[in-house]
């Protein structure tokens, strides 16, 4: 899992197959998004904030579940 240079984000992940987002905060909370496709991900590895990118691309936007 690719570790981000972010005060928010601890980690990010992507499961290609099932177009799964894996998004680890740096609080620890790890949450999953549904039907994101690759090119978000892509997005998302690249956005300068990642802070910024999920707020505006991925919050509120696919459906998610809290991994425990």
């Amino acid at each position: 899992m690719p570790q981000t240079a972010s005060s928010a984000i601890a980690y990010i992940d992507y499961n290609a197959a099932a177009r799964e987002l894996h998004v680890t905060f740096t609080s620890g909370r790890r949450y999953s998004y549904a039907d994101v496709p690759a090119e978000v991900y892509f997005q998302f590895c690249r956005a300068a904030s990642k802070g910024v990118f999920f707020n505006a691309m991925i919050r509120d936007h696919y459906a998610f579940a809290e991994r425990h």
